[in-house]
């Protein structure tokens, strides 16, 4: 039973990426495709590679989107198509335009590949807005400490984007959003005020957590009702992320990888990684990062 502060209570469903990596996947569900610009939630770990193994998630297209990625543990080597070649580690934001069409890949780097490694963070996709979703690709790396930090009732909140309790996250969006990465090294309790966004949901990566009266397990996503101030009661060693912002500016479709207002982008973006594949990435819409030879195929190619 939820609480009236709750609309509705996601639970995490299993799915694997191909390459050996299995997520944990919130969004998008049935009942609610987006909160805010939030199209897709992915919790992936705690996982461990032992020494030799890692992750490989081989080069692939992104268009109509941007993806965002935080890590609690292990580190991550992206590398893209406009020339990004950098790891993150836990406390930084990666944050990808895809725009028009970005390709990128996601690979343990060669020393925690060595050593072994525990890999834990989130992954989430934001729709870009009608005006942005065909705009040129681009990245940036938000270290750990460029992004507010700030107490939340005992809890320790770190803001990835937007702006929330009267801080202001450096990542740039051209939409209402917000998004908090909060844990609690000891027990911690705070309030989650009714206007902090338009659309709000709080995700628990590590609990359970209290979430206005209803007890929320590890793995599953609150939607708050709007309008709804909601308390929010943190257990020592608890993570949770605050997600949402301006209710989008209409629906979005997704494919594999690809987001858009309108199926035509979609199928185009699809033509597109065929035949730049097909014609060896030479004069095409896309093309392979720096030193990447391999690539994924449409799923129904593969």
């Amino acid at each position: 039973m939820t609480s009236d502060a709750i609309d509705l209570i996601i639970e995490g469903r299993e799915k694997d990426l191909g390459d050996g990596f299995k997520v944990r996947r919130i969004l998008p569900f049935h009942k609610q495709r987006m909160v805010g610009p939030i199209i897709f939630f992915d919790h992936f770990g705690p996982a461990e590679f032992k020494p030799g193994d890692g992750m490989d998630v081989r080069p692939h297209p992104h268009i109509g989107l941007a993806t965002v990625t935080y890590l609690f543990e292990g580190a991550i080597a992206h590398k893209d198509t406009v020339g990004s070649d950098i790891v993150i580690r836990p406390g930084a934001v990666n944050w990808m335009v895809a725009g028009n069409g970005i390709v990128h890949s996601e690979r343990t780097p060669p020393e925690e590949r060595d050593a072994g490694m525990t890999i834990h963070g989130i992954q989430t996709w934001v729709a870009l807005p009608k005006d942005f979703e065909t705009c040129a690709p681009s990245f940036t790396h938000h270290p750990q400490d460029s992004l507010p930090v700030f107490q939340l009732g005992g809890a320790h909140a770190r803001l990835l984007a937007g702006e929330a309790w009267g801080h202001k996250s450096p990542v740039e969006f051209p939409w209402g959003i917000w998004y908090v990465a909060v844990d609690a090294p000891e027990d911690a309790g705070f309030d989650v005020p009714a206007d902090a966004a338009q659309e709000r949901a709080v995700y628990v990566a590590a609990g359970p957590v209290d979430i206005a009266g209803s007890v929320v397990p590890q793995g599953s996503m609150a939607v708050l009702r709007q309008g709804a101030p909601a308390r929010i009661a943190m257990p020592a060693g608890s993570k949770i992320l605050l997600a949402g912002g301006q209710a989008m500016d209409g629906p979005r479709k997704i494919d594999w990888n690809l987001v858009a207002s309108d199926a035509a982008l979609i199928e185009k973006a699809r033509e597109d990684w065929r035949a730049s594949a097909r014609k060896n990435w030479t004069g095409t819409r896309f093309s392979l990062p720096d030193d990447e030879h391999e690539y994924i195929p449409l799923p129904e190619d593969q």
